[in-house]
């Protein structure tokens, strides 16, 4: 059995093991927008609020995660890492709730038959 390429970690200081993996969060955690265009401050008082990151490295024993993907967690539950001067996330697989799909080409229906 051939090793599996998706585990690609090139440029990355680290090797990471186990069901890890290393995440770059998308955009600014502080204030945010409405769809309306109302700001948001980083501290109004919500319910917990997921937050979106892609995927830069994965350890050998993950399984549905590869690197590029962006996926769903509760910043709640997160373990932050720098490396050479960039903020990153450190999750076990089973912290991720949901991995992006893949957008539905323009010409297509977008109706699975």
């Amino acid at each position: 059995m051939t090793a599996v390429s998706h585990h690609d970690d090139a440029g990355l200081p680290i090797r990471l093991l186990h069901d890890r993996v290393l995440v770059q969060l998308e955009g600014n955690e502080g204030e945010r927008r409405s769809t309306a265009g109302i700001v948001i401050p980083a501290t109004a008082s919500m319910g917990r609020r997921l937050s979106w990151a892609s995927a830069v490295g994965v350890g050998p024993n993950v399984r549905s995660i590869v690197v590029g993907d962006r996926v769903l967690f509760d910043p709640d539950d997160r373990s932050e890492v720098e490396l050479h001067g960039r903020g990153y996330v450190m999750l076990r697989e089973r912290d991720v709730h949901a991995v992006a799909a893949a957008r539905v080409e323009p010409d297509s229906t977008g109706l699975y038959l």
